[in-house]
């Protein structure tokens, strides 16, 4: 037997999913275990051993390799746990990653925050004045040395760096993705004086032009590559130490993961490791039911996020944003905010009820966990309103206490509103449903989409218990809630479904069209620079598959778009049909007409992403076919809808429901790891992979 194991590490639940070469499948969920998560790493291990009805050792000798999602870079950036950076620039620029390029005060920020700009700030810089060094070197943007290294003045500045006791070096020069020689004589010269520093080089990190946004990304990069190493390095030997032989990956925000040994060196695009393990499994799930645009949401613990799929893909972005410092990292765009089911509600200064972005989280959690929590959230507000069975939390193997929830609603938000903890829980749930839906709505409508059109995945623990609101306020259809082997641990079903991705870029700004040899020429140079990197990670693939794309814009311009470039040798009519998708593109994000050909076209960066498929895949079975009306186990009072307020509710265990059940609300409907709310108006139906399929009927 042959085992792969994804294994999502969330702030408040570790989830785990093991499948078999035969088809065999498990799940487990286990509260995650901050400050040390591989605790729970390895607890949910032992979890999915049980269900297999095996020991964790006979598990760990029979799987292959273990796909991990980890919050280690995320945790280390957020909590400001990072590394003692030193940082090394070209002489005359050692000011660049304070004035942040002018965008610092309002990168990451909304319309309506830039516009009040007395309340925005500008963030501090990711390394403080006295640990940058210049030196003496240039290369202009042809990429010829003007300038040499001054290789004596390179050691007495690394020297100084030392002597400070920094953790990591970042280096990053001027016009050196054009030309890398100083940058890896330089990287070298670290080596010789600190053997054992980290040190990450921005033409390797982020081969991109625009000096400020590589140079922040390499220092991001060299701030979180040596606490992912502290992380990855202890938690494999434990693996080994416990009889695991096979290959440790780790998930990058890209959609595709590299094996553990390479992450810390690339450790910034694991940032989003955990956010794009759900679309992941979305894209998977959504080529056995047919669907090709997806709206995915995941609420679990601490945050709601959401992300896309079109026409079977993910939607990705090549920038993204972290406390308003710019990251040049290629991720799947996935949005989210603090909403999860562990969101604490409060009552500002103005007398508002709030929902989030603080939580709970798995320490102490919610009030009703009984672990020390005082603060109310979501899933004590879910609890008074009869949604929540607390004797079958998690299957019944956690207790809830609907007193402790009901004394948090009434000392923090019923008391001081005047308000029964009932309509404080039910406030709260229709905050909480308020605030998913805007967000959907940002996402999708913002990237030039009618939300009608998409068919929502709704999973985490805590979704399905609110889809059928959120998706009823933007006027989706349908809602797919995956409840067959993968229920609450969808995310870790996803990681257990992906592959191996790479991906490699080049900056050579021109106007477009160039001619078709040239951009040949450098498509090939960077498929086989994939290819190495393939071969490096030691592993055996299906297939491989090579993804072009170029990054365009109009002239003057300061915006790209992401533009799909054919596979194979190209010819000039090949390349002006580029062009003419990324005018399509464009007035499908910007609006018809607001392209401006006569503007001329420019590509700014090249870049491909190299996918190698892993030979074993979870795949889903279908399910038997009811025969006859499902039956209920029993009913109880809940507050689904503000207009109808609380109705008698039947009760289903989904282990007894089959493919072409229906439930009518409202009703609710237990699984092991997760509940399904299904307000009246609404109907349910399980389809052949057991998902459980919403839908209102009025």
């Amino acid at each position: 037997m042959t085992y792969i194991i994804g294994i999502d590490t969330g702030g408040t639940f570790t989830d785990g999913f093991v499948a078999s070469e035969s088809g065999r499948l498990a799940a487990a969920k286990s509260p995650s275990t901050p400050p040390d998560f591989s605790r729970g790493f390895l607890n949910v291990l032992d979890d999915l051993a049980k269900e297999l009805g095996i020991t964790t050792q006979e598990l760990l000798a029979q799987t292959q390799y273990i796909i991990h999602g980890t919050t280690s870079t995320l945790n280390a950036v957020v909590t400001g746990n990072v590394a003692k950076v030193g940082f090394i620039t070209t002489r005359g620029h050692a000011d660049s990653i304070s004035m942040m390029n002018l965008e610092g005060r309002y990168a990451g920020l909304g319309p309506d925050e830039v516009q009040n700009i007395s309340r925005t700030n500008k963030p501090a810089p990711l390394v403080p004045r006295h640990l940058v060094e210049e030196i003496d070197e240039r290369i202009d943007y042809k990429g010829v040395v003007v300038a040499p290294l001054d290789e004596q003045g390179t050691r007495a500045a690394i020297r100084r760096l030392i002597e400070q006791d920094v953790e990591s070096i970042a280096v990053s020069l001027l016009w050196s993705f054009r030309n890398p020689a100083h940058e890896q004589r330089v990287r070298e010269l670290v080596r010789e004086l600190a053997p054992d520093l980290y040190v990450a080089v921005s033409h390797e990190v982020s081969p991109r032009i625009r000096e400020y946004t590589r140079s922040s990304t390499t220092i991001i990069n060299t701030q979180v590559g040596p606490r992912l190493a502290a992380y990855l390095r202890p938690l494999e030997t434990d693996l080994r130490e416990r009889g695991f032989d096979g290959s440790l990956l780790v998930m990058q925000g890209s959609g595709g993961c590299v094996q553990a040994a390479d992450a810390p060196m690339h450790a910034v695009s694991t940032l989003g490791s955990v956010l794009t393990g759900g679309i992941v499994g979305c894209t998977q799930l959504a080529d056995a039911l047919g669907h090709r645009n997806i709206i995915s949401t995941d609420m679990g613990g601490t945050t709601f996020l959401v992300g896309l799929v079109l026409d079977g893909q993910p939607v990705t972005t090549t920038t993204t944003v972290l406390h308003q410092h710019q990251i040049n990292t290629p991720m799947v765009d996935v949005h989210t905010i603090g909403a999860g089911g562990g969101a604490i509600a409060s009552i500002d200064g103005g007398g508002n009820l709030r929902v989030g972005p603080r939580s709970a989280g798995a320490r102490p959690g919610p009030a009703c966990y009984g672990e020390g929590g005082t603060e109310p959230t979501v899933t004590d507000a879910d609890l008074i309103l009869g949604i929540i069975n607390p004797d079958n939390f998690l299957g019944g193997r956690k207790k809830l206490s609907r007193e402790l929830a009901a004394e948090a609603i009434r000392t923090k938000i019923a008391e001081p509103l005047g308000l029964t903890i009932e309509q404080s829980a039910a406030a709260i749930y229709a905050i909480q449903n308020a605030q998913t839906a805007d967000l959907i709505r940002k996402v999708v409508v913002n990237s030039g989409f009618d939300p009608r059109e998409f068919v929502i995945y709704s999973f985490g623990g805590a979704g399905p218990m609110h889809a059928a609101s959120y998706s009823a306020d933007i006027g989706a259809a349908d809602v797919v809630v995956p409840l067959g082997s993968t229920a609450a641990v969808f995310s870790a079903y996803g990681l257990a479904s992906s592959d191996i991705v790479l991906t490699a870029e080049a900056s050579d700004p021109a106007n477009w069209p160039v001619p078709a040899s040239e951009v040949n020429t450098i498509y090939t140079r960077l498929e086989a620079e994939l290819r190495e990197r393939l071969r490096a990670q030691n592993l055996t693939f299906s297939h491989v598959e090579m993804h072009r794309e170029a990054e365009m814009r109009y002239t003057m311009q300061m915006a790209e778009v992401t533009t799909p470039v054919p596979s194979g040798t190209l010819d000039d009519a090949a390349v002006a049909a580029v062009g003419a998708k990324f005018e399509a593109l464009y007035e499908q994000l910007y609006g018809k007409g607001s392209g401006f050909a006569d503007a001329g076209l420019q590509v700014i960066t090249y870049r491909v992403r190299a996918v190698g498929a892993l030979p074993i895949r979870a795949s889903l079975p279908d399910i038997g076919v009811a025969q006859g009306a499902p039956q209920h186990s029993g009913s109880r009072d809940v507050f689904l809808d503000v207009r109808r307020g609380w109705q008698q509710a039947r009760v289903y265990d989904y282990r007894t429901l089959l493919a072409g059940a229906r439930i009518d609300g409202p009703s609710i409907v237990e699984a092991p790891t997760t509940t399904v709310a299904i307000p009246q108006g609404c109907s349910g139906t399980v389809d052949r992979l057991g998902n459980l399929v919403l839908r209102y009927t009025e």
